[in-house]
C-alpha cells in the first residue's frame, strides 16, 4: 500500500515538475485576464476604425456589410438549395422551411472532396467543379426539374454591396486559387451554372459561414445576434444598428456585420503577444503577414504551432533527450486532431505516447506530460483569445442596445469548438469572466453554413414578399405631383364656390366672413381678456397692449380641461363650465369688478353676421354637446353670464382660432395676409378683397375670410384619393362624412389612420408576429404625438420599439422600421395636401393683386406643423412646387387664439372709435 501512495506521489510530483518546466518555456502565451481585458479593448477600437467610412480602408478589422437584415422570424418556407464552399470539403444542401409557427426545417446534403488542384488552381476550375457538385447532387436528389432558390456559402472576405453580389478581397485558410480575387463570386457561380442547361438555379444569396451559423442559431432561439466559427479558420459576426455602419447608406433598423476578425493584428497591433512560434509559422504560410489573429487560434495552425515548439524544446534538449525525428522537422505532421486527443480527460496520456512514437520520437513518461501541457497551453490561448475578441463584440451589442445588463445567443459552429474535449467549457467561463453584465448562451449550430444560407435566402424571399405588400398597402399615400396639381385646382373651384352668393349654400369649404376688416396698425392699446376654446382645454386670458415706441403685449393666462363629459353633454353645461373657469381666472388675477372688452376664440365653424355674432355651423374635433349647433354662441356666453351673475363683460369679438393666428403674425409683419393651423385640426384664413365676397354687402377694402377648408371634399369631390384607412377613421368618428380633408390632414385624425394601418398590416402577418394586442384595438391609442416622436430623425430604433412598448405593442426591429415607415407615409401625405390647398390660396392671392410674382407671409400655428420632426418642410417644399410664381415666408404665431384673440378685440375697439368720430 505504501508502494502505491510513493507511486503516486513520485508520478504527481513528476506531473509538477514538467508543467512547470513547459509553464517557464511558454510564459510568453499564458495571457492573465488583464491582458485579455486589453485585447478586449484594442479589438473594441478596431471594430469602431472597421465601421467608419473614413477609417475602413486603413483598418484591419474590416467589418463587411453583409446586407442581412433580418433575423428568421419563423414564418419563412420553401425548397432551397446551399451550397457550402470554405471548410475541408465542399457540400450541397437541400432545405426544406416550414412554418405555422412550428420553425422547424429538414437539411439534406451530400459531401465533396476538395482536390488540391481546384483549391490551388484557377478561378473558372474551381467555379465549375462547384457547378458539377451541385448537379451532381441535384440529380441524386432527383431536383433538376426543379427552379430553386441558392444560397451560396463562400467562408472568406467577400466586399458585399447588396444580398447577392460579393467581391473576394483575399483567400485564406488553405485556398490559394488564381484569378478570384477582387471579382464578384456569385457571377462567376452564375456563369458557371448557366453552362448547365438542364438546371434552373438562381443565386440568391451569398453568404459567409458565420452569418450562416447566425441564422440557423436564430431560427431557434431568437435571441440569437452573434455568430462565430472556431475551426479550420476562425471569424465572428454580429446584428451591428445601422446608424453606425458608415458604409452603408440609411440609418433604420440593423444588419449583419461580417467582422473577419482573423486579420485582427495583421497592422502590429497584437505584435507584443506574438512569440516566435507565431512568427515562424507565419512564415512558414501560404499567406505571410495576414490573418494573424487567426494563426494564433484556428485549428488549421495550431498543430502546426505545437510541432514548432516541440522542435525547438528537443533541439534545446528538453524533450525526447534532445533526439529530433525526421517526422518532426516535417511541417504539418502534427494536425489538431493529434491536439484534441493528446489533451483528453483520462486516455490523453496514452494518445500521447501512441501520437509522438508515431513521429519517432520515443517519449519518456515524462515527455509526454510535458507535451501534454504544451498542447494545453497552445489551446488555452486560442480560447482566451477568442473569448476576448468576443467579449467586445458582446459589450458593443449591449451599450448599441443602452442595457445595463443583457441577455443574448452566440450561434457557434466549427471543428475545434465541437471536437475538442475542453475548449468549450474553456471559452464558455473566460467569456463570462470577462463580460459578467451579459448573459450569454452559447447554442451549438447544426448544419450552420448550409442550412443557415438556405435561412438567409428563406428570410430574404420572406422579405422581399413582405415588401410587396408593405407597398401596396403605403401606396395609396404617395402623392404623384399630377395628383397634388389636381387637389389644388379642386381646392380653387370650392374656394370660388364659397365666396358665390348663388353656391354658398351648398358648397362644402364655406368661406365665411369674420368680419374683421383689418390688420393692426401699432396703435392699439389697452386691457383685454381673451377666451380660447378648440380643443381639450380651455384657456382665459388677460392681454395687455401698450402702442408708441415701446409697443408691447403681456400676457397672464390659465389653463382648464374639458371633461369628455362636459364636450359631449349639454350646451348649457358647456357654457356654465366655461363662465366657472372665467370667474376662478378673474379672482385669480383680482380684477373680477372691471368690465373689460374680451375676445373670445371660437375655433369651430361659425356663420357671422358681425364680428360679435357667431351662428355654430357644426362641431368638429370631438366636441358634441346639445342645443349648440345652430346658435349664436356670442349669447350663449351672455347667457350663461348672466345665469352666474357675479361679473359683466364686455364680448367684443368672436374669433376663429385662424384668425387669430394671422393677426398675431401681422402685428409683428405687416405682410402677413393669410393665417394657417395645422394642429388638432386643420384650416386656413386669408384677407379677400371685398369686391370678390357676394355674401358681404359692399365692394371697398378686405376682409378675413375663415375658409373652414376642412370640409373640403365632403361633396365627394377628393374620393380618388381617399383610401381605406380614411374612410375607416371616418366611419368611426364622431361626425361620419364631414370634415373629410380635415381628417387627413390634421393631427386629430393621423395617429387613428396609422392604426388602421397596422392593424391591417398585422391582420396580413406584417407586423408585431400576427397578433393584434388588446390595445391595438383601442380607438385613438396612437395619438398623432407619437408620430412626431416615432419620426423623429434623433431617435434610434431602440427608442421607437420603447415608444411602442408603452404601447403595449411588443415590437421587433423589422417591426419598428415598418411602424416608421407608416408614420411617415401618412404625415407627408397630410403635409403635401396642406401644402396643396394652401397654394390654392397663394395663388389666388397672387391673381387679386394683379402681379406677376408674389411676396406674402403665412402665420402658422399648430402642434403638428410646430412639433413633427418634417411636417413644416413637406408642406413649404410643396406650396414652393405648386405655387412657383409666389414667395411664401412662414412665420410662427406666438399664441395666435390668446394674444390674436385680443389684438382683433384692439383693432376692433379701434375701428369702432374712429367710426364713432
Amino acid at each position: 500500500m505504501f508502494a502505491v501512495h510513493l507511486l503516486a506521489f513520485h508520478f504527481t510530483k513528476l506531473k509538477e515538475d514538467q508543467i512547470k518546466k513547459v509553464d517557464r518555456y511558454l510564459y510568453h502565451m499564458r495571457l492573465s485576464d488583464d491582458i485579455l481585458l486589453d485585447v478586449m479593448s484594442r479589438f473594441q477600437a478596431e471594430m469602431v476604425k472597421g465601421l467608419g467610412r473614413d477609417t475602413n480602408p486603413t483598418a484591419t478589422v474590416k467589418m463587411l456589410p453583409s446586407f442581412v437584415r433580418s433575423l428568421p422570424d419563423g414564418s419563412e418556407k420553401g425548397d432551397f438549395l446551399a451550397v457550402d464552399v470554405g471548410g475541408s470539403l465542399f457540400r450541397a444542401h437541400q432545405v426544406k422551411v416550414f412554418d405555422g409557427g412550428k420553425q422547424s426545417s429538414q437539411p439534406d446534403n451530400k459531401f465533396y472532396p476538395t482536390p488540391k488542384e481546384v483549391i490551388q488552381g484557377n478561378g473558372a476550375e474551381l467555379f465549375d467543379y462547384i457547378a458539377d457538385c451541385l448537379v451532381d447532387f441535384m440529380e441524386t436528389k432527383n431536383l433538376k426539374h426543379k427552379k430553386l432558390p441558392l444560397g451560396f456559402t463562400f467562408s472568406f472576405p467577400c466586399k458585399q454591396t447588396k444580398l447577392e453580389e460579393g467581391v473576394l478581397l483575399a483567400w485564406t485558410k488553405h485556398f490559394k486559387v488564381r484569378g478570384v480575387q477582387d471579382t464578384d463570386v456569385v457571377s462567376s457561380l452564375r456563369k458557371a451554372l448557366q453552362k448547365h442547361k438542364d438546371i434552373d438555379v438562381d443565386v440568391f444569396a451569398l453568404v459567409n459561414d458565420t452569418v450562416g451559423t447566425m441564422m440557423t442559431c436564430g431560427y431557434d432561439d431568437q435571441h440569437c445576434e452573434v455568430g462565430l466559427i472556431i475551426g479550420t479558420g476562425t471569424n465572428a459576426c454580429y446584428m451591428e444598428e445601422m446608424r453606425h455602419i458608415d458604409l452603408v447608406e440609411g440609418d433604420e433598423g440593423r444588419m449583419c456585420i461580417n467582422t473577419e476578425w482573423g486579420a485582427f493584428g495583421d497592422d502590429g497591433a497584437l505584435d507584443d503577444l506574438r512569440t516566435e512560434f507565431d512568427r515562424e509559422l507565419d512564415l512558414g504560410s501560404l499567406n505571410p503577414g495576414k490573418q494573424l489573429f487567426e494563426k494564433m487560434i484556428s485549428s488549421l495552425y495550431l498543430g502546426e504551432l505545437v510541432r514548432l515548439i516541440l522542435l525547438k524544446m528537443t533541439k534545446e534538449g528538453l524533450l525526447f533527450n534532445g533526439k529530433v525525428s525526421t517526422a518532426l522537422l516535417t511541417k504539418g505532421k502534427i494536425e489538431m486532431k493529434h491536439v484534441s486527443a493528446m489533451e483528453k480527460y483520462k486516455e490523453g496520456l496514452n494518445n500521447t505516447k501512441e501520437i509522438l512514437t508515431e513521429l519517432n520520437l520515443f517519449p519518456s513518461e515524462e515527455d509526454c506530460i510535458a507535451v501534454q501541457h504544451v498542447c494545453t497551453i497552445v489551446s488555452f490561448r486560442s480560447a482566451n483569445l477568442c473569448a476576448a475578441a468576443l467579449a467586445a463584440i458582446l459589450t458593443r451589442l449591449r451599450e448599441n442596445k443602452k442595457l445595463l445588463r443583457m441577455r443574448t445567443t452566440v450561434g457557434i459552429d466549427g471543428g475545434l469548438y465541437k471536437t475538442h474535449p475542453q475548449y468549450a467549457k474553456r471559452l464558455h467561463k473566460v467569456v463570462r469572466r470577462l463580460v459578467p453584465n451579459c448573459d450569454v448562451r452559447f447554442l451549438l449550430s447544426v448544419n450552420g453554413s448550409g442550412k443557415g444560407a438556405a435561412l438567409v435566402t428563406a428570410v430574404a424571399y420572406r422579405l422581399a414578399a413582405q415588401r410587396k405588400q408593405i407597398d401596396a398597402a403605403l401606396a395609396p399615400f404617395l402623392m404623384s405631383l399630377e395628383t397634388l396639381k389636381e387637389v389644388k385646382n379642386k381646392m380653387r373651384t370650392e374656394l370660388e364656390y364659397g365666396l358665390k352668393r348663388e353656391t354658398q349654400a351648398s358648397a362644402t369649404v364655406k368661406m365665411l366672413p369674420t368680419y374683421v376688416c383689418g390688420t393692426p396698425d401699432g396703435t392699439e392699446k389697452g386691457k383685454f381678456l381673451a377666451l380660447d376654446l378648440g380643443g381639450t382645454n380651455f384657456r382665459v386670458l388677460l392681454v395687455k397692449i401698450r402702442s408708441g415706441r415701446r409697443r408691447s403685449v403681456q400676457m397672464y393666462n390659465k389653463i382648464f380641461a374639458i371633461p369628455l363629459e362636459i364636450m359631449q353633454g349639454t350646451g348649457e353645461e358647456l357654457f356654465d363650465h366655461i363662465v366657472q373657469c372665467i370667474a376662478d381666472f378673474l379672482e385669480y388675477m383680482g380684477i373680477k369688478g372691471a368690465r373689460l372688452p374680451l375676445g373670445f376664440t371660437f375655433s369651430f365653424p361659425c356663420r357671422q353676421a358681425s364680428i360679435d355674432k357667431g351662428t355654430l355651423v357644426g362641431w368638429t374635433k370631438g366636441f358634441k354637446a346639445t342645443d349648440c349647433e345652430g346658435e349664436d354662441v356670442v349669447d350663449m356666453l351672455r347667457e350663461a353670464i348672466r345665469r352666474r351673475n357675479e361679473f359683466d363683460l364686455d364680448i367684443v369679438a368672436v374669433v376663429n382660432d385662424t384668425v387669430g393666428t394671422m393677426m398675431t403674425c401681422g402685428y409683428e409683419d405687416p405682410n402677413c395676409e393669410i393665417g394657417l393651423i395645422a394642429g388638432t385640426g386643420s384650416n386656413v384664413c386669408y384677407m379677400e378683397d371685398m369686391k370678390n365676397i357676394d355674401i358681404v354687402e359692399g365692394n371697398e377694402g378686405k376682409m378675413c375670410i375663415n375658409t373652414e377648408w376642412g370640409a373640403f371634399g365632403d361633396n365627394g369631390c377628393i374620393d380618388n384619393i381617399r383610401t381605406k384607412y380614411d374612410k375607416e377613421v371616418d366611419e368611426g368618428s364622431l361626425n361620419p362624412g364631414k370634415q373629410r380633408y380635415e381628417k387627413m390632414t390634421s393631427g386629430m385624425y393621423l395617429g387613428e389612420i396609422v392604426r388602421q394601418i397596422l392593424i391591417d398590416l398585422t391582420k396580413q402577418g406584417l407586423l408585431f408576429r400576427g397578433q393584434i394586442s388588446e390595445s391595438l384595438r383601442k380607438r385613438g391609442i396612437f395619438e398623432t404625438k407619437f408620430l412626431s416622436q416615432i419620426e423623429s430623425d434623433r431617435l434610434a430604433l431602440l427608442q421607437v420599439r420603447r415608444i411602442l412598448q408603452q404601447l403595449g405593442l411588443d415590437s421587433t426591429c423589422e417591426d419598428s422600421i415598418i411602424v416608421k415607415e407608416v408614420c411617415g407615409a401618412v404625415s407627408k401625405r397630410a403635409a403635401q395636401l396642406c401644402g396643396a390647398g394652401l397654394a390654392a390660396i397663394v395663388e389666388k392671392k397672387r391673381e387679386n393683386r394683379g402681379v406677376e410674382r408674389l411676396q406674402i407671409t403665412v402665420g402658422v400655428d399648430g402642434t403638428l406643423y410646430k412639433l413633427h420632426p418634417h411636417f413644416s418642410r413637406v408642406l413649404q417644399e410643396t406650396v414652393k412646387e405648386l405655387a412657383p410664381q409666389c414667395d411664401v415666408t412662414f412665420m410662427l404665431s406666438e399664441d395666435g387664439s390668446g394674444k390674436g384673440a385680443a389684438l382683433i378685440t384692439a383693432v376692433a375697439k379701434r375701428l369702432h372709435n374712429v367710426g364713432q368720430k
